[in-house]
């Protein structure tokens, strides 16, 4: 006897936040359970027979509503109830995911002599995702190794590393912890943060973009992501301004941040 369901996003993963009610043709509710953590719902409450209306809703989906029909039996089989993500766009299940450094990017790119761009990246980092029921409400946090900077050429290298620039001896990480995020479109975000860099804390927001999630070769989940951020120099206390003929700064005080980030799901990389 009862109500069975199960709740289900577009990708087909389980919905463990979900709320089902159903009223009767009057309107009036007569059950209300919760998903559990598989997102299934089973009420044993006995009910008329008769039609019902289902109303599924969940924290960041669009709620649903289809037509019922309790047997004889006492007995509502719905199945499978499939949630959409407000916006469209299907997001990766909650829980835990770890950057893969193998398969992501941390760059820079800085303008020099105000007519060309220096590009570089960090080759050493590492960092962790965590994507609540509430989008709104996931967390991240990263940690980069100040040394591990490459731009390609050993002296322009040497000096970044120098306490001109980020001073690596002094400060051998630079680390980013997100305080919140609001949403900037289906599939965009703003996440709000703090980046510890050169022995500053500064506020910094990353334009985030979410580009999807597959299997990959190892029997694990991936999701992608790409985010920019624009610094200044002078915020982290890196005041370091030669200047070469006609004023022109031999690198530029702002610097763009480009991620490409890919991220495993769970605690833990896969081996191998």
């Amino acid at each position: 006897m009862g109500l069975s369901a199960r709740i289900r996003t577009r990708d087909g993963w389980a919905v463990s936040h979900a709320v089902v009610t159903l009223t009767d043709m009057t309107g009036a509710q007569v059950l209300r359970a919760a998903a559990d953590g598989e997102g299934a719902v089973r009420d044993a409450t006995e009910l008329p027979p008769g039609p019902y209306t289902v109303i599924v809703t969940a924290v960041g989906y669009a709620p649903v509503a289809s037509t019922a029909l309790v047997t004889a039996s006492g007995r509502a089989e719905v199945g499978n109830i499939v949630l959409a993500r407000q916006g469209g766009t299907e997001l990766p299940p909650p829980g835990p995911w770890t950057i893969d450094p193998a398969h992501s990017t941390v760059g820079a790119v800085a303008q020099h002599l105000g007519i060309t761009s220096v590009h570089g990246r960090f080759t050493e980092f590492g960092g962790r995702v965590e994507i609540a029921e509430d989008v709104e409400k996931s967390r991240v946090e990263a940690i980069i190794r100040s040394s591990s900077i490459d731009t390609g050429n050993g002296m322009r290298d040497g000096h970044l590393k120098s306490p001109d620039f980020l001073d690596v001896e002094q400060y051998p990480e630079l680390t980013y912890r997100s305080t919140g995020l609001t949403p900037a479109g289906s599939d965009r975000w703003t996440v709000h943060g703090e980046l510890q860099m050169h022995g500053v804390v500064r506020p910094v927001d990353l334009d985030l973009s979410y580009l999807g999630t597959g299997a990959d070769p190892w029997g694990g989940t991936r999701a992608a992501f790409r985010a920019t951020a624009e610094l200044r120099r002078e915020d982290f206390a890196m005041n370091y301004n030669q200047v070469v003929q006609a004023g022109i700064s031999a690198i530029g005080t702002t610097l763009r941040v480009e991620l490409d980030i890919q991220a495993v799901q769970g605690d833990s990389l896969p081996q191998g």
